[in-house]
């Protein structure tokens, strides 16, 4: 019986991550992907006022971006909570509080959201932002470059990323209890994330906030840092070229 609780748990709340990232990815492509076409095309283009419906919009394609981005590399933190959760408590539904730990998880990157448009609207009003979304300043692009790359190799990050590669080690330090218990370890969760990919999420005004390619690339990189064997090592390698990469962009 426990097993059969554990397989459906585990269908509910896969379905439920599966739902939530294609239509993130479905927005980003039906939707930032045309204003990235838009803002392509050959004509005069100035920067929108930002009027407080503005920037909620904006905030809206932040938070769903990094949805995009970040829940699939989350997921079998996601996945071993609810498992954890059915195994010490053999009736009744565990989805919603796995649910729970997944919505604070998303809180803390809705707050980077904030962050970004923040970030975002200083850089547009200092002109130092493409219509692309993209850093227009060589000098502040090598900069960020050189930054995210050196980060990778930071005591800070590798220890934040060690949790987010160690879900059985995160369950077994910050169990908490009941469905706010849930709701805590998800922000504690995204808190440890954050502090791992916040570099990377900033790499998004150099290749271009609207640009689909380079979204996917940064969110792929992240899956694999996170999953794979070797993904540590993986990570400081690809920080040593975003360093490489700064420096040729700040000499030439």
């Amino acid at each position: 019986m426990l097993e059969a609780a554990l397989r459906r748990d585990r269908l509910v709340v896969t379905s439920a991550l599966v739902a939530v990232v294609v239509l993130a990815w479905a927005y980003l492509l039906f939707g930032a992907g045309m204003s990235m076409h838009e803002m392509s095309m050959p004509m005069p283009r100035q920067h929108p006022m930002w009027t407080p419906g503005y920037a909620a919009v904006v905030l809206a394609m932040w938070a769903v971006m990094m949805a995009a981005m970040m829940l699939p590399s989350a997921a079998p933190m996601i996945l071993l909570h609810g498992t954890i959760a059915r195994r010490r408590k053999e009736t009744g539904s565990v989805a919603a509080g796995t649910g729970l730990f997944a919505l604070g998880y998303l809180v803390v990157w809705a707050a980077f959201s904030i962050a970004a448009v923040t970030l975002q609207f200083v850089l547009e009003h200092a002109a130092l932002l493409s219509s692309t979304m993209k850093v227009s300043s060589r000098v502040l692009a090598g900069v960020v470059l050189i930054a995210a790359g050196a980060y990778q190799w930071t005591s800070l990050k590798q220890a934040r990323l060690r949790r987010c590669r160690s879900p059985f080690d995160f369950i077994v330090t910050e169990w908490r209890e009941g469905r706010r218990g849930a709701l805590v370890m998800g922000i504690r969760h995204g808190a440890y994330c954050l502090g791992c990919c916040w570099m990377l999420m900033l790499l998004l005004f150099i290749g271009g906030v609207m640009n689909i390619a380079w979204i996917a690339g940064i969110a792929l990189f992240v899956l694999v840092e996170k999953l794979a064997p070797a993904g540590h090592w993986i990570g400081r390698l690809v920080g040593a070229a975003f360093v490489v990469w700064g420096a040729t962009t700040l000499l030439f």
